[in-house]
């Protein structure tokens, strides 16, 4: 059975520890690979070979750094095939999602190719007599990025393409779930021309986790998953001396006026919903149609498309699945138990997904896409993250009480409108409390040159990842001022005696 190892200092280097976990094809249930725990002491190699590479790291200059992000630009492009059928071997998703997700997490790549620029300071001449002042943007040290399974790539690139390219070295926790890709992605690093040590990758869970969170090498610590996990890492690494940006869960709303274009917020419904079988922490999970005219109309089109849409294995199938398997056995009973609870709270269970079956693929984690109707704010359907595919309409009277129930919810991480009035959907993007806005767009992912992150209790932390806030991030400001004295003036050649006079 292939072992997925750690990347320590340059080397693929396979854990001692005593805890093995499997790793399975989601779409036909068998183990495919298995995974070592790494221990403790494992944990510190990796943070002392980060540790041991910072200092030359940080001296090279920010258009070297530069260059080896353009090398590794390149080899993403030129491996996007195998990279992407790795990702749908392990997570699920079809080919052509995971060849999104790469494509998403290049652009953060290719953002961090111009840290010439982002990383400059700034220069103030005469801030008094003869004193100048200008400041400097430099890197932290020793930094970690703890990672999900949903995004096996995007997440990661959100973090260590810029820790790395405004000179720091970095420690990548991914998911013991999928974490084949991290390693296939550090090993294009080393061939693009990063220096060993500069990243590493650990495999692992809590132990390791924990030692990233305390070991006081570690200065920053990125973080994607669950709410109550990110307020964990962000409460201990905080406790612990150390900046923290941590995104957690989410339950993105959208608004579907009656004015809106229904086939288009339909098509929009169906792929935000049921992508990725809906385990995206900005999949659109609730729909707020406003009257029940609306409601009715959008219920009827979403039942026609869900009877048509495709759901199987995420690879080599022609014509290429739309829905692929939930990511385990353990999270696929989990949604199941999502949807029992839904029908005994009186919800209308219009599509049920329960009891769904691939031929060929019975053994894979499949849930059928899943629509429950007259949802009410009180049901747990409606108050939980469920992270799979089951999409629920809340019946509302008007816009401004849809507006409320968004604003009322813990999560703030995306929220979206559906409407042909300009005047309301400039009105929605100001009252609107959540971190990310869509107008007519139901995932409205910031592009790499902006920054991604919720509001409320979808993130804890002052900065967001990727953008600006990104190297603001993972870089501290320092500034300097200066005062020198005036030279003596000089009074050329002398031939005359010296005197006194």
């Amino acid at each position: 059975m292939e072992t997925v190892a750690n990347f320590i200092h340059g080397e693929c280097v396979t854990g001692s520890g005593q805890r093995v976990q499997a790793i399975f094809n989601p779409a036909t249930g068998e183990q495919i690979r298995q995974v070592v725990m790494s221990t403790a002491q494992e944990t510190e190699q990796a943070i002392a070979a980060a540790q041991h590479a910072f200092p030359a790291w940080a001296r090279h200059a920010p258009l070297k750094r530069a260059r080896v992000m353009f090398r590794f630009k390149a080899l993403l492009e030129e491996n996007m095939d195998r990279l992407a059928r790795l990702i749908s071997e392990e997570h699920g998703k079809v080919f052509s999602d995971a060849v999104g997700e790469l494509t998403r997490g290049l652009e953060v790549v290719e953002f961090a190719c111009g840290i010439p620029h982002l990383q400059k300071g700034e220069h103030s001449a005469n801030v008094g007599t003869g004193v100048d002042s200008h400041s400097l943007m430099q890197p932290l040290g020793v930094c970690a990025g703890i990672t999900p399974f949903n995004f096996p790539a995007m997440v990661p690139m959100w973090m260590f393409p810029i820790a790395l390219a405004t000179g720091n070295t970095f420690v990548l926790k991914p998911s013991e779930k999928d974490p084949s890709l991290a390693l296939a992605l550090a090993q294009l690093l080393k061939e693009a021309g990063l220096p060993d040590g500069v990243f590493n990758v650990v495999q692992g869970d809590k132990e390791s986790v924990d030692v990233l969170l305390t070991d006081p090498r570690v200065q920053a610590v990125s973080f994607v998953g669950s709410t109550p996990i990110a307020e964990y890492i962000y409460q201990t690494a905080s406790a612990h001396g150390k900046r923290c940006q941590a995104l957690g869960g989410a339950k993105n709303h959208c608004i579907l006026m009656p004015d809106a274009d229904m086939e288009m917020a339909t098509n929009a419904i169906m792929g935000a919903a049921y992508g990725a079988a809906g385990e995206r922490c900005m999949a659109l999970s609730v729909v707020l149609a406003v009257g029940d005219n609306t409601a009715d109309d959008l219920c009827a089109r979403l039942e026609k498309q869900i009877a048509a849409l495709r759901v199987g294995p995420g690879l080599d199938q022609s014509p290429e699945n739309e829905m692929g398997p939930l990511i385990s056995s353990a999270h696929r009973s989990k949604v199941l138990g999502y949807i029992d609870s839904g029908e005994a709270q009186g919800a209308t269970l219009r599509v049920d997904g329960r009891g769904f079956s691939v031929k060929g693929h019975e053994q894979g984690y499949f849930v059928g896409p899943t629509l429950f109707d007259n949802v009410t704010p009180e049901m747990t359907i409606y108050k939980e993250e469920i992270f799979g595919p089951v999409l629920s309409v809340v019946r509302v009277a008007d816009y401004a009480s849809a507006v409320d129930l968004i604003n009322r919810h813990e999560y703030g991480n995306g929220s979206a409108i559906f409407t042909r009035d300009g005047g309301c959907a400039r009105r929605f993007c100001e009252e609107v409390q959540a971190g990310m806005v869509g107008v007519n767009v139901p995932i409205p992912v910031p592009m790499a040159f902006h920054s991604f992150g919720g509001w409320k209790r979808s993130i804890f932390g002052a900065l967001n990842v990727h953008g600006n806030d990104g190297v603001r991030f993972y870089t501290r400001m320092k500034t300097i001022t200066a005062r020198w004295p005036e030279m003596q003036q000089e009074t050329g050649a002398a031939f005359s005696m010296p005197t006194l006079g």
